[in-house]
């Protein structure tokens, strides 16, 4: 079954994963090699400010679009990963409190306080915000962040207050709190939290643990809060096609993940929406990436066989939900 992943035209960075995957298993380099990967290599993305910036804004950009509160007094974030920079730019934006919520701590206080101070002069300028792809840009929200409003969350005093949080995050900070792990009820106080951000996490939740993740966001959400999430569904380089992820039998998938802490879990756009509602999520917004389906369903392993052509083509998704009522008119995107 293992040569299947030969068979479907790999190239050295997936043999490399498979190996990677098999020797997690050893009983003391295995350990290690998890150990070693988790401090040197970090989670990629959020270490550059401009990033931060951009994706921070798109989602309030969305929620202003679909009518929920654009100046949200709490925000939790699932998955920072290697800064905690688009948690600071809703501080900056004038969010009051922070929660990040992570599998391994990846606090750097250094760098955190760079992209801080860079994130600052963006927002000082209005700077243009990066659409998904990166070659085109949105002119800054001044509908949203007006004068009024970036002269309050800019005053230095409580910049000042936002920098003095950032040094003792680990702890429990003034404005920001840093937990890990995050999947116990009590990690937030209950029905405490306006809004719930992800960028490509939710994708890397284990599949085990993903309804508990959106249980656990409707007990945090305030009765008027909100969720919003970017979904990425492509393999990540453990294929050689965007979907060849989903071409895999259960045992290879399993030999490629062995023991690392978090990977991809290959659940489809359509479980989640059915989680979603599962948890009693109403959803406000989907915006859908399509992309041509390299798949021939007759191919698909028995875990996928029978997999939608809707599933098969999407390659990410923007969906925002809350516990209100679905409005009349709600629309589906495709781009």
């Amino acid at each position: 079954m293992i040569l299947n992943f030969w068979k479907r035209g790999s190239d050295m960075r997936r043999v490399l994963r498979l190996a990677y995957g098999l020797t997690t298993f050893l009983p003391v380099l295995g350990p290690f090699l998890i150990r070693w990967r988790h401090n040197t290599k970090g989670t990629g993305g959020t270490c550059s400010a401009r990033y931060c910036y951009s994706v921070w804004l798109r989602h309030l950009i969305h929620a202003k679009k679909n009518g929920y509160d654009d100046q949200p007094e709490t925000m939790a974030e699932l998955g920072p990963g290697d800064s905690l920079g688009i948690g600071l730019a809703a501080l900056i934006s004038g969010t009051a409190r922070y929660h990040a919520l992570d599998v391994f701590e990846y606090v750097n206080i250094e760098r955190n306080i760079r992209i801080f101070e860079e994130l600052v002069e963006l927002f000082r300028r209005r700077e243009k915000i990066l659409v998904d792809d990166e070659s085109d840009f949105y002119d800054f929200p001044i509908h949203i962040l007006d004068e009024n409003r970036l002269r309050d969350s800019l005053a230095e005093k409580r910049l000042e207050r936002i920098r003095h949080s950032i040094l003792t995050a680990s702890g429990g900070g003034d404005l920001i709190t840093y937990k890990v792990p995050w999947t116990a009820d009590d990690v937030i106080e209950k029905h405490s939290v306006d809004m719930i951000v992800s960028q490509a996490v939710m994708e890397h939740i284990d599949e085990r643990n993903l309804s508990n993740a959106y249980r656990l966001m409707n007990l945090w959400l305030k009765p008027t809060g909100y969720i919003s999430h970017q979904i990425d569904f492509k393999s990540h380089g453990y294929a050689t096609t965007w979907d060849g992820h989903w071409t895999y039998n259960d045992f290879t998938w399993k030999l490629l993940r062995g023991r690392r802490p978090f990977f991809i879990n290959r659940v489809p756009f359509s479980e989640h929406v059915a989680l979603l509602k599962e948890h009693g999520f109403e959803i406000r917004c989907i915006i859908k990436k399509k992309t041509e389906s390299t798949i021939r369903p007759e191919k698909l392993p028995p875990r996928f066989y029978g997999m939608s052509e809707d599933n098969l083509s999407t390659s990410g998704v923007f969906i925002q939900a809350s516990k209100k009522a679905l409005p009349d008119d709600f629309q589906e995107t495709v781009v």
